[in-house]
């Protein structure tokens, strides 16, 4: 190296002058950038039936959702174990877990009513010019006695192979308890789960990245394939899903936050939203689960409590998926078939959503808890099949207010028990994903959750 080259000064390059720094582009930016991009990129396709264009943007789009799928059931395996185990570091663990379970019910009886109550003020099905020749039975269903007796698997790799992510919630549950009641002969076991779990969720981060190129592929494909007609015949249902939605997101959380909780709703948004606009993206609550905990915590939530209502309210808390949509949906297929619902059904759709959304675990779509709602209530299951088309369009609202549940709960739980940092709570801000993933953050978030307050 020669002497001009040694002494050039920091931040110049030889014989190239000043480096001028490349402007970060957010990652909400990206996003948005992605949509655009793909929502034009899809209308060329089938505008101009451009076939090699659509292949390639289902394929961009299928890359991705695969890339998310490999981590998700080790994810949550891991994810589940290290969550009951890190309860033995929580005082009052059994009353945080409990009130957690009490506010993931009632954030999901309001939502399923208020998808009640716009499928009954709109009459979703009617004018739609659809019958019920239209539908076709799906290939996956549930009913009570599979939701049942699918919970235990039948051996220990077919769930992962298949990706049934009730089983492996369940096979984790049963591993972190037997890890709580070994103790110390576990911590082995345990530091090694730990360690499995930081690996994926980098792993996973790697992933997350690449969602704004997974977006031009998931919304681009979305609308070759669609298109604006096939929207047009379910425009009151689509319309209705995303307003129930964004009144759930935008009305009933805010005002948990303000009155339940005692805090500033526009705070939370603030530093949830990487989580969700991610959510909105990926269509999988799984997927997003590193980053809702990164949120959560940075919302004032103690890591420790965290890392347990997180991934639990990430396998079971669906208010968009198991509330709002199988309301509106039952509603929808009743009319399209001709069957008349009466009180006990709405009472039975609510009882379903709020017990059986457990069903709903897994990636993408609402399918099984769709099947299930619509096998207690007696509705044919054909009508599944006639939203089958449009369910990538609606499940990104859905996934969205899902994951937002998923970090509001704990955010009111912890609020209400004397444990939230307020000071972090009031001082987050929607930093770039880099930062959060940086873990530059965590300061703070480390110490023991202290006793709740009585």
């Amino acid at each position: 190296m020669s002497a001009n080259t040694a002494s050039t000064p920091a931040g110049e390059q030889s014989g190239t002058g000043p480096r001028i720094p490349l402007p970060k582009i957010p990652f909400w930016a990206q996003i948005a950038a992605g949509l655009v991009l793909g929502v034009l990129l899809g209308w060329l396709a089938r505008s101009q039936d451009v076939s090699w264009l659509k292949d390639t943007l289902d394929q961009i789009g299928s890359i991705f959702v695969q890339l998310l799928k490999l981590a998700v059931a080790p994810l949550v395996f891991f994810a589940i174990v290290v969550s009951i185990t890190n309860l033995r570091k929580v005082n009052n663990a059994a009353r945080l877990a409990t009130r957690t379970l009490l506010w993931f019910m009632i954030t999901s009886l309001i939502a399923v009513a208020i998808g009640l109550a716009i499928g009954l003020l709109t009459d979703p099905g009617a004018g739609t010019g659809l019958t019920p020749a239209d539908g076709q039975e799906p290939k996956n269903s549930g009913s009570w006695i599979d939701f049942l007796t699918g919970v235990i698997p039948t051996d220990v790799i077919t769930p992962f192979t298949e990706l049934n992510v009730l089983q492996i919630v369940f096979m984790a549950a049963v591993a972190g308890v037997a890890a709580l009641k070994l103790g110390e002969r576990a911590k082995p076991v345990l530091d090694l789960s730990e360690s499995v779990l930081e690996l994926l969720q980098k792993a996973l981060w790697w992933v997350i990245r690449l969602a704004p190129i997974g977006t031009v592929g998931l919304i681009g494909y979305a609308i070759a394939d669609y298109g604006w007609d096939l929207i047009g015949k379910y425009a009151t249902f689509t319309a209705d899903v995303y307003i129930g939605c964004a009144l759930v997101l935008f009305g009933v959380y805010p005002l948990l936050l303000a009155f339940a909780a005692k805090l500033n709703p526009v705070q939370f948004f603030r530093g949830a939203w990487p989580a969700i606009q991610l959510a909105f993206v990926s269509r999988s609550s799984v997927g997003t689960m590193p980053v809702t905990q990164k949120v959560t915590e940075r919302l004032g939530v103690p890591r420790n409590y965290t890392s347990f209502a997180v991934p639990f309210g990430a396998t079971t808390k669906m208010d968009g998926c198991a509330a709002i949509y199988p309301a509106l949906a039952a509603i929808f297929i009743a009319q399209i078939f001709d069957v008349q619902l009466g009180i006990q059904d709405y009472v039975l759709i609510a009882f379903v959503s709020v017990v059986g959304s457990a069903a709903t675990a897994g990636l993408t779509g609402a399918t099984v808890m769709l099947t299930l709602t619509l096998s207690t209530l007696g509705l044919p299951l054909e009508g599944v099949g006639l939203l089958l088309a449009i369910d990538p369009v609606l499940d990104m609202i859905r996934t969205a207010t899902n994951v937002a549940g998923q970090a509001l709960v704990p955010v009111v739980v912890a609020a209400r028990e004397g444990i939230l940092d307020r000071d972090a709570y009031d001082s987050a801000t929607s930093s770039p994903l880099d930062e959060i993933a940086s873990g530059r953050e965590d300061a703070g978030q480390t110490a023991p959750v202290p006793a709740a307050a009585v």
